[in-house]
């Protein structure tokens, strides 16, 4: 993996084969299990780097599309990159634009050289190739790139889905030979879209591929939990034992359940956020939403022993009536729950595979978790 990124498998659980160990990076090490709070715009939208640092978030995603559109990602350069672009100090990982560009369906059009498209906000024209792609992630600065993939749409044939696979394979080689800094650790991505001997295939030929890290795509695009679960369940073990394994957009506390007891060991998604700002939040018994009114003049803290900023501070009753007044520190305050529950959830994920008990602490959550959707 060379001098700049290692990775320690630690323990497997006897239980589960649910897996913990520790990313070594060079903005700091990552304990994984890991949920990754997404900045899209090299931002977590309603917080600031201090009050994310201040949840135990260990790693934050930024996309390159988004910061190539806006701000640029030269002028990012030239502030010595997304470290110091947002004066964060720990690790970073962008992923590579393909599934954002790949989702304007009608204002793209792929080729084998890569993806013209229109940004949707001022109609202009840009190309992305696999090269263009490494060059704007190299230029983002971030510690882990993404391969620059094809996301077959959800549902699509098996030849449409064949064919984003194989040429997501034949990018994947021209993003290796176009990047160039060792300080960055590109991940190659699983494609081959809901096709049991695609997946397959499809995690043979990126295991050949000598990369500090993996990557599952093209899950969470529309499919029923059960797909998701049996697609994750059927590729994470086809992956290199001592890399770690990450699954992309993928992150309620149910899923990570899931995907921990399959092998998985990085996850990230923007719901903690979005769900804040529609007024969501996380409980071990399921999600809940303030606006309720039974929280009305409730004096309890969001959840009972929760140790982030809003639990400690604030009453469930004053980030109603933030919600209710329309004020966006009630978002803020959500936020940074959601954010740190999951966070602290996957580190409890880590303590029970360190102690062979993660299978009980599956079965005694699991179902809690889903009694509220």
């Amino acid at each position: 993996m060379g001098e700049y990124f290692s990775y320690e498998l630690t323990h497997v659980c006897a239980q589960t084969g649910a897996r913990a160990g520790v990313l070594h990076t060079p903005h700091g090490k990552i304990l994984t299990p890991i949920f990754m709070p997404v900045g899209t715009n090299s931002a977590v939208k309603t917080l600031t780097c201090d009050q994310i640092s201040n949840t135990g978030a260990q790693i934050i995603l930024a996309n390159s599309y988004h910061l190539y559109l806006r701000a640029g990602t030269k002028l990012i350069k030239k502030f010595g990159g997304i470290h110091g672009w947002m004066n964060w100090n720990k690790p970073v990982l962008t992923d590579s634009g393909g599934f954002q560009v790949f989702s304007l369906s009608n204002l793209r059009k792929i080729s084998e050289d890569g993806v013209e498209f229109r940004d949707p906000k001022d109609g202009k024209k840009h190309f992305i190739s696999p090269e263009m792609s490494m060059e704007i992630q190299q230029d983002i600065g971030a510690d882990i790139i993404m391969a620059f993939d094809e996301c077959a749409p959800y549902p699509c044939d098996y030849l449409t889905a064949k064919n984003a696979m194989e040429r997501t394979h034949r990018w994947l080689e021209r993003c290796f030979k176009s990047k160039n800094n060792p300080k960055q650790a590109l991940f190659p991505i699983v494609q081959g879209a809901f096709y049991d001997d695609l997946r397959k295939e499809s995690a043979s030929v990126i295991s050949k591929f000598e990369a500090p890290g993996y990557a599952i795509g093209g899950l969470s695009v529309g499919e029923s939990k059960e797909v998701m679960n049996h697609f994750i369940q059927l590729t994470a073990p086809l992956l290199p034992q001592d890399k770690p394994r990450y699954l992309m957009g993928v992150g309620t506390p149910e899923d990570l359940l899931d995907g921990i007891r399959f092998g998985i060991d990085m996850f990230d998604c923007v719901l903690p956020t979005r769900n804040a700002r529609h007024g969501s939040f996380f409980t071990w018994d399921g999600k809940r939403n303030i606006k309720n009114k039974e929280f009305y003049d409730d004096a309890n803290p969001l959840v009972d022993d929760c140790m982030c900023y809003t639990c400690k501070n604030h009453s469930k009753a004053y980030v109603r009536h933030l919600w209710r007044c329309g004020e966006s520190t009630a978002a803020t305050l959500l936020s940074i729950h959601n954010i740190q529950f999951l966070i602290e959830f996957s580190q409890k994920c880590r303590e029970a595979i360190l102690q062979d008990r993660f299978g009980d602490f599956y079965n005694n959550h699991y179902s809690r978790f889903i009694s509220n959707k």
